[in-house]
């Protein structure tokens, strides 16, 4: 064999095996847009309170969804129900947790089938047809009494109106407006920052999963930990290519959050749980573990996600942007050191 067949040989042979590489990463860790996780969380932006540290939704999302719909003279359920599914949501508050439910289900016809089964076995997996006992356990376990089970026949009924009436055309031409952001966030994803994190995601049993962009949110994403198909992230879909890397900071984020939650059970007191102060802190120590994270991959991400969470909460971010970001998002310096600490062990793979 000549040395020029040999030559050409070997680059194929790595030319595939690049290939082969990137797109097992790719399956890995796809990057995804879910329009039924995008219109469940829609459905919770316009009913449920956002009072978090972080705010639960892009800010000003309500107000400019509610542009679109007028210019659209849509007029859906969501409005003649919103007033009962808010009050519902205040007398148990726990039903801010259903917004997690669609990220158990591959798509709307999934979701909406096992809905409707839930509310004809009126929330007994047990009185459900067999094919469809799986889905109902997983909406039971969300809605657990008749009052939740009113909720979640309103809020279905409401999304079916939303999304014939306005939702599902505002999607699709929303999502085709961000189709080189989407490209952007996963050329970013996959070429720089999944390799990277790859030691940390297998220490941290996140070897696997699928990363959402959605519509709704921003800062504060939302994520389910699956089982041989890995984690569900949903975050922040940024409206431009140049904010590509406002998706990869919330991730950060919500990667760190099995560290924030033990570096905050061992440094609150059973006082700080019972008045919810542990909770709050659980935010804060979110925000900060993502930080701690970040500067693991360098000064540029550490600045980046800093100035990302400063603008995302209504902070400023002139001046001595570490400064005002540890003042925003204070947390104890035992906080802080397990954070640290833990972010250490995960990357030195032991």
């Amino acid at each position: 064999m000549s040395a020029v067949r040999r030559t050409g040989l070997a680059l194929a042979l790595v030319v595939a095996c690049t290939t082969g590489a990137a797109a097992q990463a790719r399956d890995l860790w796809p990057v995804k847009t879910r329009e039924h996780v995008d219109l469940w969380l829609h459905g919770f932006a316009f009913v449920a309170p956002d009072s978090s540290p972080v705010p639960l939704y892009r800010a000003g999302y309500r107000d400019e969804m509610i542009v679109a719909r007028n210019a659209a003279s849509a007029v859906t359920d969501l409005d003649a129900n919103a007033d009962v599914l808010r009050a519902a949501i205040r007398t148990r508050p726990s039903l801010v947790n259903a917004q997690f439910l669609a990220l158990s289900f591959g798509t709307w016809g999934e979701l909406e089938s096992a809905m409707d089964a839930f509310i004809r076995a009126d929330g007994d997996p047990r009185r459900a047809p067999r094919e469809a006992a799986d889905g109902v356990a997983r909406v039971a376990a969300v809605f657990r009494t008749r009052e939740d089970r009113d909720f979640a026949r309103r809020y279905l009924a409401s999304l079916r109106s939303e999304q014939d009436k306005f939702y599902n055309h505002w999607w699709l031409a929303e999502t085709r407006r961000r189709s080189d952001a989407l490209a952007a966030v996963d050329s970013l994803w996959h070429s720089r920052f999944l390799p990277a994190l790859q030691t940390f995601l297998s220490h941290t049993q996140q070897r696997s999963g699928q990363l959402i962009l959605s519509t709704v949110l921003e800062a504060e994403g939302r994520t389910v930990s699956g089982d041989n198909s890995g984690a569900t992230i949903v975050v922040g879909f940024p409206k431009t290519p140049d904010r590509a890397a406002d998706a990869i900071y919330c991730l950060l984020h919500e990667v760190v959050a099995s560290l924030a939650a033990a570096a905050v059970a061992d440094n609150v007191t059973p006082a700080q749980v019972r008045s919810g102060e542990a909770e709050r802190l659980q935010s804060l120590a979110l925000v900060r573990g993502g930080a701690v994270l970040a500067a693991r991959l360098g000064a540029d991400v550490a600045d980046g996600y800093r100035r990302f969470y400063l603008r995302a909460t209504g902070h400023s971010a002139d001046g001595d942007v570490a400064s005002a970001f540890a003042a925003a998002f204070p947390v104890s310096g035992e906080i802080l050191s397990s954070l640290e600490r833990q972010v250490a062990v995960a990357f030195s793979g032991i």
